[in-house]
């Protein structure tokens, strides 16, 4: 979650008003120029599961269209969110800076269509296949990162190690496949961000950052609970196997005919886990059949990564695939009083029963700049009670 004081995020549902408004550049974000937005026009998207963890759409007021104005080749443009509480000053929020991506006139002015930086990142493939690396990714990632988005910090989020080593990789077009999780033709992972056990995206202040995969495991970041001043408004469970997997299986290979790295296995060995996938689906497959653990099912995937260069390495990995593999079997949908600080990936603790809660992992939040409430899809790990 974005920084945001504790009496701050309290007081969320007293806030007063919810003010808001626009930012543009055409130089790459070196100056920048203020906008209004027609109200409720404005609506913002986060999705870690998205290509492109940011979207937006708008209209904008009071600016031109064109090349001196908003144009869907140049113009980035930043979205900011305010929080008006009693006898203060509004306290904003970043609401994502995007690209331009579609112009269109209208009688109250310019509606755009907005995605995050990653789309730019995306469009900048290698004009001829190259060698990248070797050498740490705290200096590969952001030379392939400036290339593209020159100017463009680069974070990195603990929980993922920036001197890991990386070997040369060769890359054949796709610049965003080399940063991000891409493969190669024989279907070995090519991705550095994958390889570091982590993921990469563009976050609300347009900073292109590499952090590591949410687990429940993870710090609370805000508590949506039921009662009078409380934050939830209303909420819908469903559940799926979709994408379930309880075994993974990660090798490092280099295709240069070194020795292969692994397999390194991670597996859901908790027996109160409705994915439990028994106490050692590797060594003693047997073992569900002898105990009598007639409900155990297992599901296993298989990476393989050209950058996984150590078996720890591999190990991170795994247990990094088996944390986003595993939460997918239930999922909420709830409307909740609106906190701009909150970021895809963020834990929550979620009253879905009164005195009942659960954590779960923020995957999608949506909401129109100005509007009091905020719409999120979450996710958590089935257990059985």
């Amino acid at each position: 979650m974005m920084p945001i004081a504790s009496a701050v995020l309290a007081a969320l549902p007293q806030a007063i008003g919810r003010p808001y408004y626009a930012e543009w550049s055409n130089d790459g974000g070196t100056t920048w120029q203020r906008c209004g937005l027609v109200a409720g026009s404005a609506t913002v998207t986060a999705d870690r599961t998205a290509e492109n963890r940011y979207s937006a759409q708008a209209e904008a007021i009071g600016v031109a269209e064109g090349r001196h104005g908003l144009n869907s080749i140049v113009t980035n443009m930043r979205l900011w969110q305010g929080v008006q509480l009693p006898r203060m000053d509004p306290i904003w929020f970043p609401a994502g800076r995007y690209s331009v991506t579609r112009t269109a006139r209208t009688k109250a002015g310019v509606s755009v269509e907005l995605d995050g930086l990653e789309d730019d990142l995306r469009d900048a493939s290698f004009p001829v296949a190259r060698a990248v690396g070797p050498g740490p990714a705290r200096t590969l990632v952001p030379e392939l990162v400036n290339e593209a988005l020159p100017g463009v910090p680069v974070a990195w989020r603990k929980g993922v190690d920036p001197n890991t080593h990386i070997p040369q990789l060769v890359a054949s077009e796709d610049r965003w496949a080399v940063l991000s999780a891409g493969t190669d033709t024989t279907g070995t992972s090519t991705g550095i961000a994958a390889a570091l056990a982590g993921e990469i995206w563009a976050d609300a202040r347009g900073i292109i950052t590499v952090g590591p995969v949410p687990t429940l495991s993870d710090p609370v970041a805000w508590s949506i609970g039921r009662g009078m001043g409380g934050a939830l408004v209303q909420g819908a469970t469903e559940s799926t196997r979709d994408g379930l997997a309880n075994v993974w299986a990660v090798t490092g290979d280099g295709g240069d005919g070194s020795a292969t790295i692994g397999p390194a296995f991670a597996w859901d060995d908790d027996p109160n886990s409705l994915s439990y996938a028994g106490p050692d689906p590797i060594n003693d497959p047997g073992a569900p059949q002898r105990l009598g653990l007639t409900g155990v099912r297992v599901r296993v995937r298989r990476y393989s990564s050209s950058v996984i260069t150590s078996y720890g390495q591999a190990l991170q990995v795994a247990h990094a695939q088996l944390a986003d593999s595993l939460g997918v079997q239930a999922s909420l949908s709830l409307t909740s009083v609106c906190n701009p600080a909150l970021e895809p990936g963020d834990v929550v603790a979620v009253e879905v029963d009164p005195s009942a809660w659960e954590r779960h992992i923020i995957d999608s939040l949506s909401y129109t700049l100005g509007a009091a409430s905020m719409t999120c899809k979450t996710r958590t790990t089935s257990r059985r009670l």
